[in-house]
């Protein structure tokens, strides 16, 4: 395809993913923002719709934000746009003609697409749409197998598919630019991954997180809750260096009982760098290395880029941290250090999400962003629940729902500031900065809600005598 970088900026039409709807918009302004431009959207822009019109960009910008894109499809310079087809008609001839030449004139090649959202169109109305655009000035020759340039008519017809109406609510025609990485989902999926747990990251979620830190070549990201590194792997591919430490040590040195359908144990070669080597990305790979999360093992120093995380929830994986409730404690003979497994305790989520915003707040470069899960009881949850630090700011706070009565949200937030001495017990004086509270049982919250379903469900098939 021909590549003009020299064009002035104009507007530009993204066709969303409908899968993860509200990490969208947040994914694509991270992407912007890593190449200094803003989210300038178009005045009837809708959080929920399929399209987004961006101003003030240029196609070098754009190609840019959909080479690391999964949750947008693809691209278009925006020609014309209208809610009837008359409507359609005079934006497009009111198109600048010096815009449309290069990509019109004789000798070139072409092929119009025809796109629906929410509704399925018969070949012969898709032959009629593109024979109503005759009115266009091409003067090259089509070509369906190998065209230079690509145009697309898009007809938006709602999000309710029990009520689609007879014609669109609104039409885009541009040309084509460029597709986004969706395909990264589908090659990274977990289930043809080397190394996997019980809780490995899905791939498309991966790559969410890393562009909501903005992750980029060179950085240095870091995950405190390791796993079994699909955050890591993610955050290579767009060529950052990674490490990161868990607690569990069967996992980091990939020992113990396998995930995998029908496998006992975990083969020799089942590790993180294992994962990294499959999707050629070793060289990326720093080291992981078995630590308490609670008890930081690194200089205090801004040392990362980015620090990614799915902190254990108390649900698949238990929250556990090294130390004892007894007061005395036996010191430990010197012959057994080596071997020494440390005895464990239980690590509330209020002190998890705690010591996270902290370590992050002293180990992030100004700049850099926190991106993290945080679990939430949805008939108890509020914008108050966040935790905060005056170090941090907010970006964005996205909700993914697991049951009618759970949903987990992920949290962005960048380092404004370096820390000072209080900061870590900011929450003592104001109230804003309050820890994760009111969560804590979360675990017994979501079972509870568990139990009550299957009761409702138990009680029906009494009822129906089944």
């Amino acid at each position: 395809m021909a590549t003009c970088f020299t064009r002035p900026c104009l507007k530009y039409l993204l066709h969303l993913a409908q899968d993860h709807l509200e990490f969208r918009i947040p994914e694509i302004k991270a992407l912007l923002a890593l190449r200094a431009k803003p989210f300038n959207a178009c005045e009837n822009f809708k959080e929920k719709s399929p399209f987004v019109c961006l101003d003030g960009l240029s196609e070098e910008d754009v190609r840019w934000v959909m080479a690391r894109s999964v949750c947008a499809k693809s691209a278009f310079e925006l020609w014309g746009h209208g809610r009837t087809c008359a409507e359609l008609q005079t934006s497009l001839s009111s198109y600048p003609s010096e815009n449309m030449g290069p990509f019109m004139h004789k000798g070139s090649t072409y092929k119009i697409n025809v796109y629906t959202f929410n509704k399925t169109l018969l070949f012969a109305d898709r032959i009629k749409k593109i024979d109503a655009l005759e009115f266009l000035p091409f003067e090259g020759s089509v070509s369906l197998k190998s065209p230079e340039h690509i145009f697309c008519l898009l007809e938006d017809y709602g999000t309710d598919p029990n009520n689609i109406p007879e014609h669109p609510d609104y039409m885009y025609f541009g040309r084509w630019i460029a597709d986004g990485q969706r395909e990264l989902i589908r090659s990274h999926s977990v289930k043809n991954r080397h190394f996997i747990g019980n809780t490995s990251m899905d791939a498309g979620l991966s790559f969410i997180m890393a562009n909501h830190a903005k992750v980029h070549e060179n950085h240095l990201v870091f995950d405190p809750f390791v796993g079994t590194g699909s955050l890591l792997v993610a955050c290579s591919h767009f060529g950052a260096y990674v490490c990161g430490t868990d607690i569990d040590y069967n996992t980091i040195h990939g020992k113990g009982r396998s995930s995998r359908k029908n496998h006992m144990w975990r083969g020799p070669d089942e590790n993180i760098r294992a994962n990294l080597r499959q999707y050629g990305t070793e060289r990326m790979y720093v080291d992981v290395m078995v630590s308490d999360a609670s008890k930081s093992v690194w200089r205090k120093a801004a040392l990362f880029d980015a620090i990614i995380t799915d902190p254990p929830y108390g649900i698949r994986e238990s929250t556990r941290r090294t130390g004892s409730h007894k007061d005395i404690t036996k010191p430990l003979d010197v012959m057994y250090v080596e071997s020494h497994v440390p005895v464990s305790q239980a690590y509330h989520l209020s002190d998890i999400f705690t010591d996270l915003l902290n370590f992050s707040a002293e180990h992030l470069v100004i700049g850099g962003r926190l991106v993290y899960w945080l679990p939430v009881y949805r008939p108890e949850y509020c914008d108050e629940v966040v935790p905060l630090h005056p170090c941090l700011r907010l970006i964005s706070n996205c909700e993914q729902t697991l049951s009618s009565h759970t949903s987990r949200r992920l949290i962005t937030m960048e380092k404004i500031k370096d820390p000072e001495e209080l900061d870590s017990l900011a929450h003592l004086s104001d109230p804003r900065f309050s820890p994760y509270q009111g969560h804590n049982a979360f675990r017994q919250k979501y079972f509870s809600g568990l139990n009550k379903k299957s009761s409702k469900e138990d009680i029906k098939v009494d009822i129906n005598g089944e």
